[in-house]
């Protein structure tokens, strides 16, 4: 099976990223998976290995080229000697996530490695000129993105929940629920499911915008003038919709365990259940765009950083999904470029002219 190159950010250095990348990394089984390239800076890594007693070897390279099969490679993007304060947000934190963002990205877009598995960094601290961004999806679609559009997706082996909306504050998010908006999210998760997901005809629940989804408009018309209206252009494109659903309920009930992704309006409104569901092994994931991005679902973790106690399982999470996603996009795409359909087509094409031409005159 061919090995896949994975390049990882290591994120915001005062935070729990180069930890649970050297605790995943601990165990030599991942190491069969792929060949992961960390793009950090070796100080920063060496110092998080002892303060949290890791014993994870590496090998310091200078080129994703350069990087050795069966080891954990440790890109050099930055050597300087930042002090590390676990648990502070600080800019030179920000500047030195934002080197690894940069490289990691540059090397996908040279094809130097596969995939890439972010580890969280600090979004008010990475900001400056270079990165305006309300965080990695929106920076990943503008560098890496073509013209194509994210879609944010939360997910692990039980549900997947993507969002129309998603760092808006709560007083924008009405005014950010249009058809056309809906219709496009939804147009993006069934092409995700089908391709990411091998999924051949999938079932997409659309939540509510409103209380009670609007009680028929009671609490509110986002449901009967935007929401519905765009299912049914949704349901003419041949995507399977249903809903929209009152948000709690849905959760409470465990309605999510009968459809392959929900479609929520906000972040908090998908997140914030998702993450009582899914906090110890959830997966972010930007679909709809030419690469495959992944993170762990979890931030820096500032109250734990430094302690040695932060979970590695949603990271571990992450690299797995890049590989299965990575692995079901070829598959999917090398059934479609299959010439068997066209030569069954001119096969019955010359038996036609061969009986016409056999008929008696």
């Amino acid at each position: 099976m061919e090995r896949i190159r994975i390049g990882i950010t290591p994120g915001d250095i005062n935070g729990v990223g180069y930890e649970v990348i050297l605790k995943t990394f601990s165990d030599p089984i991942m190491l069969e998976l792929c060949t992961p390239i960390i793009y950090g800076n070796p100080k920063a890594m060496t110092y998080h290995r002892n303060v949290c007693e890791l014993a994870t070897n590496y090998t310091v390279v200078q080129r994703a080229e350069d990087a050795k099969d069966d080891r954990v490679n440790l890109l050099v993007v930055s050597e300087v000697e930042n002090k590390i304060e676990f648990g502070k947000s600080m800019p030179e934190a920000g500047q030195e996530a934002l080197k690894s963002l940069e490289a990691a990205v540059e090397d996908w877009r040279n094809g130097k490695i596969d995939v890439i598995v972010t580890a969280p960094i600090n979004k008010h601290s990475i900001q400056s000129d270079k990165f305006h961004f309300p965080g990695h999806t929106e920076y990943i679609q503008e560098r890496l993105g073509e013209g194509s559009e994210a879609l944010m997706i939360l997910m692990n082996e039980r549900v997947r929940v993507a969002l129309v909306t998603t760092h808006l504050p709560i007083s924008e998010i009405a005014g950010g629920i249009t058809g056309d908006a809906i219709l496009r999210k939804l147009r993006i998760l069934n092409r995700s499911l089908q391709r990411d997901f091998l999924i051949t005809h999938p079932r997409i629940a659309v939540l509510a915008l409103n209380p009670h989804a609007g009680d028929d408009g009671l609490l509110g018309s986002e449901e009967n003038d935007i929401i519905k209206p765009a299912m049914e252009l949704a349901e003419e494109e041949k995507i399977h919709t249903f809903g929209p659903f009152a948000a709690d309920g849905f959760f409470g009930s465990r309605a999510y365990e009968h459809y392959d992704a929900v479609l929520a309006m906000y972040h908090d409104q998908g997140l914030a259940p998702f993450k009582v569901l899914a906090m110890d092994d959830g997966v972010n994931y930007t679909a709809g765009l030419p690469v495959v991005r992944t993170s762990p679902d979890h931030g820096t973790a500032y109250d734990i950083a430094g302690k040695g106690v932060a979970d590695e399982n949603s990271f571990r999470q992450a690299l797995y999904s890049a590989i299965d996603i990575w692995r079901n996009r070829q598959q999917y795409d090398e059934a479609r470029v299959n010439p068997l359909p066209k030569l069954y087509v001119d096969r019955r094409e010359d038996e036609r002219r061969e009986r016409s031409h056999s008929r008696p005159e």
